[in-house]
């Protein structure tokens, strides 16, 4: 049986010295603090070990589009502009590439420290939108993908049936996302048999786009013919969504949602941006989880989240890293927070009262996440899956620091280098801040993405 042992851990409730973790079938069967003696030689050893994130929003095929779009046009630079190269993007895009990035990101998310993906995936068809023989082909190349890097993977195949508010035609790229309610079904049982070969830890959801890329009606068909799993939708990100939507509904899109489904734990709503106090406290007391992507939301100029109200309200809430722009846990935790800072000119703003900003959050991304993704994660203890991240407490941006403040280091101090290993439901995955199959993954992402750009 598989034994982890780390100097000190941090345990659902605190921290402990001389922790000895049992592993089995991927979950943490045995836990004994105060170790006598210490580590015996028979285990993996490490120093510090933490319940380690879900990053639950990714669309990896955008990682390749990371850098391309920094340049300014002529005129006003926005969301909507950077997604016209998407779509030029997406006009290219083959099923060898789209696993081959995959794979690649998968590798950077767990170097970074996460154990596992929500992949909000929406390219389904061939260009025009012609379907592949098999319904589920990318979805069964995301799935490789997450077998060859052991990374735990929720799928999200998303629901993409209209090209804006009010049920407008999908256009050009847009082709290659859609599906009908009736094909949509299918195409999630198809992603359900392409993810069956994947460990038990492996799961299927699904992700309503968006209020404008999908109706009332079918939305309504899709959640009543899929009752159980983790359902994900973009909401609120950008203000002209806000307005189209309640041009078209009559109402906010948070607010209209909160009116219309039966929205509750096995929510994530991505973004939840632009929202009023009354829609804030609504998704709080909904007990779904806000999914926040705080360096793409930065770097698309969406705004900050109404983090303070949130809080306050008991809301949950956890990160992703969506467009792969950038990979990084510890930079995604400290920019929600300095977005807080910047537009309330203030300190040390998402916490709730007196204490650590750094644990705030990283352990509600923790337990958040988990929700977001269906898994028993998110914390360290007898019955959990064991999703852990082990960090080197006497690196040099840590080593001042002691128990209280590391997990403040972590987040404000420190890069993602801190981490030395990451183990995703019991695969230890990254061993001495490598990852175990990044030689080969590299490779092929490397020769993918020449072909790729040679072609734009």
């Amino acid at each position: 049986m598989p034994q982890i042992f780390a100097k000190k851990a941090r345990l659902a409730d605190g921290w402990a010295q001389n922790v000895l973790l049992d592993v089995k079938d991927g979950r943490i069967v045995g836990l004994r603090t105060g170790v006598a003696g210490g580590a015996t030689g028979g285990e993996t050893s490490v120093d510090c070990l933490l319940p380690a994130l879900a990053n639950l929003h990714s669309h990896t095929f955008q990682r390749a589009m990371a850098g391309m779009t920094e340049y300014r046009a002529a005129g006003r630079e926005s969301f909507w502009t950077w997604r016209t190269l998407m779509y030029r993007f997406l006009d290219r895009l083959t099923p060898e590439q789209v696993q081959a990035i995959a794979a690649l990101v998968f590798v950077e998310m767990q170097e970074a420290g996460y154990a596992s993906v929500g992949e909000f995936h929406y390219v389904h068809h061939q260009l025009g939108g012609q379907r592949y023989d098999d319904l589920a082909e990318l979805s069964a190349r995301i799935a490789a993908a997450a077998d060859q890097t052991g990374i735990g993977l929720t799928l999200l195949p998303v629901l993409y049936t209209y090209g804006g508010a009010g049920q407008q035609a999908l256009a050009g790229g847009q082709l290659r996302f859609g599906n009908d309610p009736a094909q949509f079904l299918e195409l999630v049982s198809a992603a359900q048999g392409a993810v069956a070969a994947l460990p038990d830890d492996a799961q299927v959801g699904i992700a309503p786009h968006s209020l404008r890329a999908t109706c009332p009606s079918d939305l309504a068909q899709v959640l009543a013919q899929t009752p159980q799993g983790p359902v994900h939708m973009h909401i609120s990100e950008q203000p002209a969504e806000v307005e189209q939507i309640s041009t078209w509904l009559g109402a906010r899109p948070v607010e209209w949602l909160l009116q219309n489904a039966d929205v509750n734990e096995r929510w994530c709503l991505i973004h939840a941006t632009h929202m009023t106090q009354a829609e804030t406290i609504g998704l709080a007391k909904s007990k779904a989880v806000a999914g926040l992507c705080p360096i793409t939301e930065a770097n698309l100029g969406d705004g900050p989240f109404n983090g303070p109200a949130y809080l306050t309200a008991q809301g949950r809430f956890g990160v992703g890293s969506d467009s792969n722009v950038r990979i990084s846990l510890t930079e995604e935790l400290r920019t929600l927070e300095y977005s807080q800072r910047l537009r309330d000119v203030e300190r040390n703003v998402m916490v709730l009262g007196e204490g650590s900003v750094g644990e705030t959050l990283y352990l509600g991304a923790a337990t958040g996440g988990a929700q977001a993704v269906g898994r028993d994660a998110g914390e360290i203890r007898i019955g959990a899956l064991a999703d852990l991240v082990a960090i080197d407490s006497q690196h040099v941006s840590l080593c001042a620091l002691g128990d209280d403040k590391l997990l403040d280091g972590l987040c404000f101090a420190a890069s993602d280098a801190v981490v030395t290993d990451v183990w995703s439901a019991g695969r230890h995955q990254v061993q001495n801040g490598r990852h175990v199959a990044r030689d080969a993954v590299e490779r092929a992402y490397r020769g993918a993405v020449a072909a790729l750009v040679a072609d734009l």
